[in-house]
C-alpha cells in the first residue's frame, strides 16, 4: 500500500495514490465515472486556475481571507492556470452535470500544492471560500470560452479573411463561369466570388463579438443557487476585475445570478454562431473541392496545392485534403452545437445540469475551428493556381452568355441560339453571330466575359 495515501472527506476514508496531488472528493469521482476517457480541455482547466487565483485575490481585499493563505492559493492556482498539473485533472467529462467533482478537484489541487509550499489551505473553507461548484463551473464556461476565442479564434479568421482578400484583388480581372444549381451561369471574376467568402468569414466575427457581449459575464457570486449565500455582496464583482488584471480581457459581474447559473443561453448563443461559422466553411471547403476537382473528368478550375499522396493503391492521386479537413471540421461543430442545445435545455430550476458537456463541446469548436481556419488560409487559399486555359475554354463554351443578348434579340432567340450551341458543341459567338443579326464587332462587345462580370446595363431578366 505504499504507492497510496488514506484521505478523508464528508463521507469517509479512502486510498488515494500516494503521488497524486488531489484528495477524496476527486477520487470519489474516478471511481464514479469511467465512462469516456475524455477530460475536460486546458483551457477549462486554464480558466479554473484563474478563478480560484482571482477568487483569493478577491477575498483577501474584502478581509475574508489572510495574506499568506491568499499568497499560498494564489500561487498555487496560477500553476494550475499555467498547465503544470494537468495530469492532476483526471475526471470525466460525463459526471455530475453540475461540475462538482471538478471544482473539488481544482480546490484539492491547489490546497495540496499550498500545503507542500508551507502554508495550510482548506480545500472548502479557503480555495473555495465565497462559491459554489454551481457558480464557479458556469463562470469557468464563460472565462475559457471567451479566453480561446479572443486568443485562437478570432486572430485566426482575421488571419483567413486576410488571405482571402489577398487572392480576390490578385483575381479581381480573372473572369470564370459562374454557377447555380451546380449548372452553368453567367460569369463572375474569381476576385467576385471570394469576395462572398470573405464577406461570410466578415458577417462570423461581427456575430460572435456580439455574442461575446453576452459571454464575458460571470455568475461568480451567486453561489449554491444564486442568493449569493456565504459571498460578500461585492465577490463577484471584485473576482470580474481581478480576471480582467490576469487576461487583459473584459469580464463583468452577471446583472442577475439566477440566469447565469439555471440557464447556460450565453453558451447556446455562442455556440451558435460557432455553428453559423461552421457553415460557412463548409459552403468555403466545397467550393474549392468542386472547382478543384479533376484534374482532367471534372471542372479543373483551379489547382490547390500538392499536400500529400492521395491513395494507397493509385499512384500520381492528391485530394483536396485540406477542404475535406475543414469540412469535417464543420461538421463536429454543428454536431457540438446540437448537444449543447439539449444540454442548454436542462437548466432546471436553479441550476443547470449538463455543465460539464456544455464547457467540452463548446471549447473543442473553439479550438477546432481556429486551427483549420488557419490551415484552410495557408495551405489552401494562399497558394492555389488558376488553371487559366481550362477557364477561358469554358468560358467560350458556355451557352448562358446569350443571356447579355437579351435585350437586343429577345429572349426566345436567345433560348434558341442557347440551344443550338449547346448541341452543337460550339462556341456561343460563333453560334450567334450566324442566327442573332448583330456583327462580329457588336457580339464581341455583349459577349466579353469582363464586361458581363460588371452586371448593369448585360443582365437579363429572369430568375435561377
Amino acid at each position: 500500500m505504499a504507492d497510496f495515501r488514506t484521505e478523508r472527506d464528508s463521507m469517509g476514508e479512502l486510498k488515494v495514490p500516494a503521488k497524486a496531488l488531489y484528495g477524496a472528493q476527486t477520487q470519489r469521482a474516478i471511481d464514479n465515472f469511467p465512462i469516456s476517457g475524455l477530460h475536460l480541455p486546458r483551457a477549462f482547466i486554464r480558466a479554473l486556475g484563474l478563478i480560484k487565483a482571482a477568487a483569493a485575490e478577491a477575498n483577501l481585499a474584502l478581509g475574508h481571507l489572510k495574506k499568506a493563505q491568499a499568497a499560498a492559493i494564489r500561487k498555487a492556482a496560477l500553476a494550475v492556470a499555467e498547465g503544470q498539473h494537468d495530469d492532476q485533472f483526471p475526471i470525466d467529462v460525463f459526471q455530475t452535470g453540475s461540475g462538482t467533482s471538478t471544482n473539488m478537484n481544482a480546490n484539492e489541487v491547489i490546497a495540496h500544492l499550498a500545503a507542500k509550499a508551507g502554508n495550510k489551505v482548506h480545500p472548502n473553507d479557503h480555495v473555495n471560500y465565497g462559491q459554489s461548484s454551481n457558480d464557479v463551473i458556469p463562470t469557468a464556461i464563460h472565462v475559457s470560452a471567451m479566453l480561446t476565442t479572443h486568443e485562437q479564434l478570432l486572430p485566426a479568421l482575421k488571419h483567413l479573411k486576410r488571405i482571402i482578400d489577398r487572392r480576390a484583388s490578385e483575381l479581381r480581372n480573372v473572369p470564370k463561369t459562374g454557377r447555380t444549381h451546380l449548372m452553368d451561369a453567367m460569369p463572375v471574376t474569381f476576385g467576385q466570388e471570394l469576395s462572398g467568402w470573405s464577406a461570410q468569414i466578415d458577417s462570423a466575427i461581427e456575430r460572435i463579438n456580439d455574442s461575446l457581449k453576452r459571454t464575458r459575464q460571470l455568475p461568480l457570486g451567486g453561489t449554491a443557487v444564486g442568493t449569493g449565500i456565504n459571498a460578500d455582496p461585492k465577490f463577484g464583482p471584485a473576482v470580474a476585475r481581478e480576471l480582467k488584471k490576469l487576461t487583459d480581457v473584459r469580464f463583468d459581474s452577471a446583472a442577475n445570478y439566477f440566469e447565469g447559473m439555471a440557464a447556460q443561453d450565453a453558451a447556446v448563443e455562442l455556440s451558435g454562431q460557432l455553428k453559423t461559422l461552421a457553415v460557412a466553411l463548409m459552403k468555403i471547403a466545397n467550393d474549392l473541392r468542386w472547382m478543384n476537382s479533376g484534374p482532367l473528368a471534372g471542372l479543373g478550375e483551379i489547382e490547390l496545392p500538392a499536400l500529400q499522396p492521395g491513395s494507397s493503391i493509385m499512384p500520381g492521386k492528391v485530394n483536396p485534403v485540406i477542404p475535406e479537413a475543414t469540412a469535417m471540421v464543420a461538421a463536429q461543430v454543428i454536431g457540438n452545437d446540437a448537444a449543447i442545445t439539449v444540454a442548454g435545455q436542462s437548466g432546471n430550476f436553479q441550476l443547470n445540469v449538463m455543465l460539464p458537456l456544455i464547457a467540452y463541446n463548446l471549447l473543442q469548436s473553439i479550438h477546432i475551428l481556429a486551427n483549420v481556419s488557419r490551415l484552410l488560409a495557408d495551405k489552401s487559399l494562399a497558394d492555389f493556381r488558376v488553371n487559366a486555359e481550362r477557364v477561358n475554354q469554358a468560358l467560350a463554351m458556355n451557352p448562358i452568355l446569350v443571356t447579355a443578348l437579351n435585350p437586343v434579340i429577345g429572349y426566345e432567340k436567345g433560348a434558341a441560339i442557347a440551344k443550338q450551341a449547346y448541341k452543337e458543341k460550339r462556341p456561343i459567338m460563333d453560334v450567334a453571330l450566324e442566327k442573332s443579326g448583330l456583327s462580329k464587332e457588336e457580339l464581341k462587345k455583349l459577349l466579353d466575359p469582363r464586361v458581363l462580370t460588371k452586371g448593369g446595363i448585360h443582365g437579363g431578366g429572369g430568375g435561377g
